[in-house]
C-alpha cells in the first residue's frame, strides 16, 4: 500500500501504536516520493520512535488518583477504587489496599499517560491511562487484582473490553473487592440501610421507565430509581429490555428528601441475572 507525501502523517500516527515501528520511503522515476508501511524493492526503512513523554509519580492519594513530578493530578481512567478516609468521610473497605498496590506498580519506575476522547474532568484532573515503562497498563491490573470495579464515564470509552474482561474473571474467582461483604449485592428495597456513602451494589427490579427534561428513570418504586443522562442512552440497549427483570445497579446513592437515586453512565453498571446476598 504506498502513500504519498501528503499522508506521511496518517503513517507516522499508526506507527505511534507501536514501541517502535518501521515505514518504507522511495522516489519514483518522476521523483516523487512514497511512503508505505510494507518493503517495496529499491525501498529504504525509517525507523520512527514514537517518543513517548515518561513521567514520574510525585504522590498516590489512593488506587485511582496520583500527583506526577510536574504538578498534575492524574485521576486513572475507567476504574474506581475504594476512598481513603478523612476528617469528613470514612475510609473505604480495602481503600489502603489499592493505595499500596499502585504505588508497588510505579515505584522507582516512570510512567506515561494515554487520554481519551475527555482528557480533564471537573476538578480539572487529567483523565488518562497509566503505562509502565515495560508497557503493564497500571488500569487493568487494578482490575485485575479486584482492587478497582470498571467505572465508565462516555464518551470516554479506550480499553472498555479489556477492563470488563479482566473484572468479570476477578468477580468470577472472587478476587479482592469481590469477597468482601461491605460489597457484595442487596436489595434495592434496602437502599436506605447500606452503609457508608460508598459505591454500591443493589439488586431489584424496575417496573417503569419514566421520561424527564435531562434524565430518563428506570424505577423500581416510587422512592426508588435509576437515572440515565439523555445524552448517554445511545450506549444503552432499549430500556424496556430491563423491566421486569432483576438487575444490579452498580453505583453511588444521592438522596433527597424521601427519595434515592442511582445515576449510572453505561450499561456496564446494570448486570442482569446478579447474584443476590439476602
Amino acid at each position: 500500500m504506498k502513500f504519498c507525501k501528503k499522508y506521511l502523517f496518517v503513517v507516522l500516527t499508526l506507527c505511534f501504536n507501536d514501541v517502535q515501528a518501521e515505514i518504507y520511503f522511495w522516489k519514483d522515476a518522476q521523483g516523487i516520493s512514497h511512503y508505505s508501511d510494507r518493503a517495496p524493492v529499491g525501498s529504504n526503512p525509517i525507523t520512527v520512535d514514537p517518543g513517548f513523554a515518561y513521567y514520574r509519580i510525585k504522590k498516590v492519594f489512593d488506587g485511582d488518583t496520583v500527583l506526577l513530578d510536574d504538578g498534575e493530578k492524574v485521576r486513572l481512567l475507567g476504574i474506581n477504587t475504594p476512598e481513603i478516609g478523612d476528617a469528613d468521610s470514612k475510609e473505604e473497605p480495602m481503600a489502603k489496599e489499592a493505595k499500596l498496590y499502585l504505588q508497588s506498580l510505579i515505584e522507582g519506575k516512570k510512567i506515561r499517560l494515554e487520554t481519551d476522547a475527555v482528557e480533564y474532568d471537573k476538578y480539572q484532573r487529567r483523565l488518562a491511562h497509566l503505562f509502565s515503562e515495560n508497557g503493564d497498563h497500571l488500569n487493568l491490573k487494578l482490575v485485575e487484582q479486584g482492587f478497582a470495579t470498571v467505572n465508565i464515564h462516555p464518551p470516554n470509552l479506550l480499553h472498555f473490553e479489556r477492563l470488563m474482561q479482566a473484572q468479570q474473571v476477578a468477580e468470577k474467582q472472587k478476587i479482592g473487592i469481590w469477597n468482601e461483604a461491605d460489597y457484595q449485592p442487596r436489595p434495592i428495597e434496602q437502599i436506605s440501610q447500606t452503609k457508608g456513602r460508598g459505591w454500591q451494589r443493589l439488586v431489584g427490579k424496575p417496573h417503569t421507565i419514566k421520561e424527564g427534561r435531562k434524565y430518563t428513570r428506570l424505577q423500581f418504586s416510587d422512592s426508588i430509581n435509576v437515572r440515565i443522562s439523555k445524552d448517554n442512552l445511545t450506549y444503552f440497549p432499549d430500556l424496556h429490555s430491563y423491566l421486569d427483570k432483576e438487575v444490579e445497579v452498580r453505583g453511588w446513592i444521592s438522596k433527597r428528601k424521601d427519595k434515592f437515586s442511582i445515576l449510572i453512565k453505561h450499561p456496564s453498571a446494570l448486570v442482569k441475572s446478579p447474584t443476590l446476598i439476602q
